[in-house]
């Protein structure tokens, strides 16, 4: 069963198991976080009691736990994972995200698994492939259009499978699993959680005939992915999981990212009575959400709404941050500057940052700030940290932005959100003292009584006034009164230490109702007979690195399986990258651009492009037909005879001949 198909999720990251509960507390209905091992992010794992800590917060508000169990598995990893699962299951956890389907022909324990990013979904037939193979929630490939995800929920079942997909967070520039740069140059592979990051590194550019095209530009780097303006969109188009990317991220782009989408999804839900959340509770925020405020590249929306010229970091792939005014004076130690917006307030320990000449960004990080003039409100002096030598190109008139604003950082520090679920408090009396009934917003009861005398009170406006709003009193609890009715025959006087006795023990007996009644989404049936894989050819981009994987695609029709490029077979030069960023599309060389320009169209080809970074060469190669983009280049010997002399277990090889793929 997926999540039905009314209900929206907002579904956070967490690199530790501290920031998942705060993510839950700022509105997440589902969190994903790394186990122990096999999460695809090398530096982001928690132990199996930390998780099981997490699980026990968010059930409390029907928030779902999923862990990343999304890299490639050696044969000799498959059993150890499958240990790992039942520990997972035992702790609580809700769903597995993974990549390898040779999880799929092992005994897992009946627990929901999702599609990985890394799973490359970018077709209505490999969606339903996966649906039918068991996989109940899968996350669509982030270059897709509003157009190409609706060809895609036309072809599932969404009682079946629920369609994820990131809304904000860093880009990588590859379709996701079809990355193989970092494996190829240093052994550290991107499919299993090691990725060196090429892509934000700078190159130079050159054409066929070895002119430059560009220089020192980051061309595989990616402005930061936002879709909050296109939510209700995404919405209709089919997406029920909304992704927030970020399992390296500190609390504070937790907190404030998931602030701002639950307050637009919350916007949303008002507009669409139809729609629902997927968790209980209604979360408030002691700041306003803006997602300017910690690290990005700049913000895109990517292909969602077709192909824009825009989308990429080219200049630096560091925070660039908001703009803060102009540098009206350089002094010996110091730096004055005119901000743009009047009343704006630097701090100590402020970062800023500008662009020299060459358009390297340069960090300038605040030791003291004070207004320039006794009397001045947009005129400030600021000390740097470091020596005023070192800031290349700092003059008059160089724009100046701010990267770290230090009243935010410690404002994030502070508790920021409630998130508490509504109750209607119910008092009675009854034949020996009284009956206090709280029922919450999902319809679940606690009850409480206690013997008590029956006194009649002196004063009954009074004593009914004070029974309200002792009864309101939920203080640390998670839950919040929406209605407090007294069905008593008279106005009693019943003591403040009785009511609050009453009211914390119906709580503890609402809170062990909650927890009794939750039921961890179950594991879906493959279809029978096996559905058949939509190609019975699977090259080293199937990512298939282990027997068990092998045996999946073969039952399921594939005759050609190739090993992964891990197994160390691709020893040519083959596609390193394949991606929907075109480098000719982004510096106005592309044909399709030329079409139709006077004096230029049919000039203009598709020809090969060669990326450079010191001794590194890689050649791009563009597919026009499909609009994709190759970056092409060979294994290193250094790698291949590191691998060699470190293999204990060789992964198993398939096939060593496959058809070629073709490219324009």
């Amino acid at each position: 069963m997926s999540l039905p198909e009314h209900q929206l999720e907002l579904l956070s990251p967490a690199r530790t198991a501290d920031i998942g509960i705060e993510a839950i507390n700022h509105g997440a209905d589902a969190i994903y976080i790394g186990g122990p091992s096999f999460g695809a992010r090398s530096s982001a794992d928690n132990s199996v009691q930390d998780i099981a800590r997490l699980v026990q917060h968010a059930h409390r508000y029907n928030s779902r736990i999923f862990v990343t169990l999304n890299t490639i598995l050696r044969d000799d990893e498959l059993e150890p994972a499958r240990k790992l699962t039942r520990q997972l299951y035992d702790a609580g956890v809700d769903a597995l995200i993974i990549q390898d389907m040779g999880l799929l022909e092992i005994d897992l324990p009946p627990i929901q698994l999702h599609a990985s990013t890394q799973t490359d979904i970018r077709t209505p037939e490999k969606a339903r492939f996966l649906q039918d193979a068991g996989l109940s929630q899968i996350v669509l490939a982030r270059e897709l259009t509003l157009q190409q995800i609706q060809a895609i929920r036309a072809q599932i079942d969404p009682t079946r499978c629920t369609l994820e997909f990131f809304v904000h967070g860093a880009l990588c520039v590859a379709y996701s699993g079809q990355c193989y740069i970092s494996h190829a140059h240093t052994g550290r592979s991107a499919n299993r959680g090691d990725c060196s990051q090429a892509c934000r590194l700078p190159y130079q550019v050159q054409d066929s005939q070895g002119r430059f095209v560009a220089h020192d530009k980051h061309v595989l780097s990616m402005k930061d992915n936002n879709q909050s303006a296109n939510l209700a969109a995404l919405v209709d188009a089919g997406i029920r999981s909304f992704k927030i990317e970020g399992r390296y991220k500190d609390l504070a782009y937790v907190k404030n990212i998931t602030a701002h989408y639950r307050k637009l999804f919350d916007e949303l839900l008002e507009q669409r009575p139809e729609l629902a959340r997927a968790s209980s509770g209604k979360t408030t925020f002691s700041f306003t959400p803006d997602p300017d405020q910690n690290f990005n590249r700049e913000f895109t929306d990517y292909f969602v709404q077709g192909r824009k010229e825009d989308i990429g970091a080219f200049d630096t792939p560091k925070n660039p941050g908001r703009h803060l005014g102009y540098v009206s004076k350089v002094g010996p130690d110091f730096v004055e500057l005119t901000v743009s917006e009047p009343g704006t307030v630097l701090h100590n320990g402020d970062g800023l940052c500008y662009y020299d000449l060459q358009k390297e960004l340069v960090g300038l990080a605040i030791n003291r700030a004070e207004p320039a003039g006794p009397m001045s409100v947009d005129q400030w002096r600021v000390y740097p940290k470091d020596p005023m030598a070192g800031f290349k190109d700092l003059r008059k008139g160089t724009e100046l932005n701010r990267n770290r604003d230090m009243n935010w950082v410690r404002l994030m520090e502070k508790k920021s959100s409630e998130r508490r679920i509504g109750v209607w408090a119910k008092l009675q009396e009854t034949a020996t003292g009284f009956d206090l009934e709280l029922m919450d917003e999902d319809g679940h009861t606690g009850h409480a009584s206690v013997a008590a005398v029956q006194e009649p009170a002196r004063n009954a406006a009074q004593a009914e006034a004070t029974l309200r709003e002792q009864l309101g009193r939920f203080g640390a609890t998670i839950f919040e009164p929406i209605a407090i009715s007294l069905d008593l025959a008279q106005a009693w006087f019943i003591p403040a230490s009785t009511l609050n006795a009453l009211r914390r023990d119906a709580v503890a007996a609402l809170e062990t109702a909650r927890a009794a009644a939750y039921v961890r989404p179950p594991r879906a049936r493959p279809v029978e007979p096996p559905a058949p894989y939509p190609e019975d050819t699977l090259t080293y981009l199937a990512n298939v690195f282990n027997e068990k994987a092998r045996d999946f695609y073969a039952k399921h029709g594939v005759k050609v399986i190739a090993a992964a490029y891990e197994s160390h077979e691709e020893e040519g030069e083959v596609s390193l990258m394949i991606t929907k960023h075109c480098v000719r599309f982004s510096l106005s060389l592309c044909p399709k651009q030329a079409k139709g320009v006077t004096g230029v169209q049919g000039t203009v080809r598709a020809e090969p492009l060669t990326l450079v970074n010191g001794k590194e060469k890689l050649t791009l190669r563009f597919d026009c037909k499909p609009c994709e983009m190759h970056v092409v280049g060979r294994m290193k010997k250094s790698v291949l005879n590191q691998a060699a002399r470190e293999a204990e277990v060789v992964p198993l090889k398939f096939y060593r001949t496959r058809p070629a793929m073709a490219m324009d």
